[in-house]
């Protein structure tokens, strides 16, 4: 069997964000799976341009987040396959590899309805800094409106990349916080954005999450820990963007032209903190039902069980629940099982028959098929994908 050519790949992605480092973390867990990987990387923040070395650098292939017009140039007069990790820029036409921004913003919203909220809104970067960006905007306010509600946005977050005072920022963002209905729920288009959110609100002396609820996305453990309150964000699964992005540079680099231009990876699931640590609602009964199914639905209880415990009809408590949530009694005791499943195949070597007893199931085959139904991946894809990826370099 001939021997297989030595591949030299340039890495240049960001090392100052949880996001970047996921990613670095992905395509280390390829290079140990393809030792004729070679990998040219330094750290380095986002936006910095490319090394020097570059231009003249005899290597095979580029993985790259392409974050200004220059650092792109920089990059295609190399002339060497590249994936890009970013999507500001969809017209260099580079093949990316980034998150399913659809999936993105219905995880938001089903965590910010959950909460009982009918009022939302969406923070982001500045309209034509970044389509990516610009895209999980589009979703989150498009269905939000076919779920029947309106959404507030505000695209005026500049994150001090222009000449601008933080205080100006700050000022401009909590008169817009100020002006919303009250509650809501934001989705800010990522953890830099949202701790923005959650400082502009501090500044507008707006409580959190009682008037308004933020999530974000990328989990940024340092950012996410920073804020007042510590703030819920979407884990979004980017060792494995890292991984994917590496095996398809590996395909091009091997002559294979992309099917797609674009590739968008499922997100994990949400992270949450304080800062969507409420319920929109004073209906002490359906707080009384959440309560009682968030304790024992891995008791294996069912719709009729809630029901005696709280002592009203079904078709009282059916109503006024989804009144809140947007959920019925069984959907909302099949989500909480789902997310204790979860956890246990992320953090946990468990069997799936313990896990299924654990988790308010009688079979595993029932447990893979709800499982299946609301992920869309077996039990065994979704620890696969969960727990190889963080094994980190």
């Amino acid at each position: 069997m001939p021997k297989m050519k030595n591949r030299r790949v340039a890495a240049l992605i960001e090392t100052s964000r949880g996001y970047g480092r996921g990613m670095i973390r992905g395509v280390a867990q390829y290079c140990r799976e393809h030792p004729h990987w070679a990998v040219f990387f330094r750290p380095q923040g986002l936006g910095e341009l490319p090394p020097p070395w570059l231009k003249d650098w005899k290597g095979d292939g580029v993985l790259a987040r392409v974050a200004n017009r220059m650092g792109a140039e920089a990059v295609l007069e190399t002339g060497l396959p590249t994936v890009d990790l970013r999507g500001a820029f969809p017209d260099l036409g580079l093949p990316h590899v980034g998150s399913d921004n659809q999936m993105l913003a219905r995880i938001a919203l089903d965590h910010l309805r959950e909460r009982g909220l009918r009022q939302f809104a969406f923070c982001g970067l500045r309209r034509g800094e970044n389509a990516h960006n610009d895209n999980r905007c589009d979703q989150f306010v498009q269905l939000v409106e076919a779920n029947g509600f309106s959404c507030e946005v505000s695209q005026e977050v500049t994150l001090l990349r222009r000449p601008e005072t933080w205080d100006d920022a700050q000022t401009r963002l909590a008169k817009w916080v100020k002006s919303l209905p009250k509650p809501v729920g934001i989705m800010a288009c990522n953890d830099d954005c949202g701790l923005e959110v959650l400082n502009a609100c501090q500044f507008a002396e707006v409580r959190v999450p009682q008037e308004v609820a933020v999530i974000s996305v990328d989990n940024d453990e340092y950012v996410c820990t920073l804020s007042m309150p510590p703030m819920s964000s979407i884990d979004i699964a980017s060792e494995r963007i890292g991984y994917d992005a590496a095996a398809l540079l590996d395909r091009m680099m091997a002559g294979e032209t992309p099917t797609k231009q674009s590739l968008a990876i499922p997100p994990g699931s949400v992270i949450a903190r304080q800062s969507t640590d409420m319920l929109a609602t004073d209906d002490a009964l359906v707080i009384d039902a959440l309560a009682f199914i968030r304790d024992h639905a891995g008791d294996g209880i069912r719709l009729a069980d809630v029901v005696r415990r709280l002592g009203v009809s079904r078709a009282t408590l059916e109503t006024r629940l989804k009144a809140v949530t947007g959920q019925t009694i069984h959907r909302e005791i099949q989500r909480v099982r789902i997310e204790n499943v979860k956890s246990l195949l992320g953090t946990t070597d468990l069997p799936l028959k313990q896990i299924a007893r654990r988790c308010g199931f009688k079979y595993t085959q029932h447990l893979s098929r709800v499982f299946r139904e609301s992920t869309g991946e077996t039990p065994i894809q979704f620890r696969g994908k969960s727990r190889d990826f963080r094994k980190g370099p």
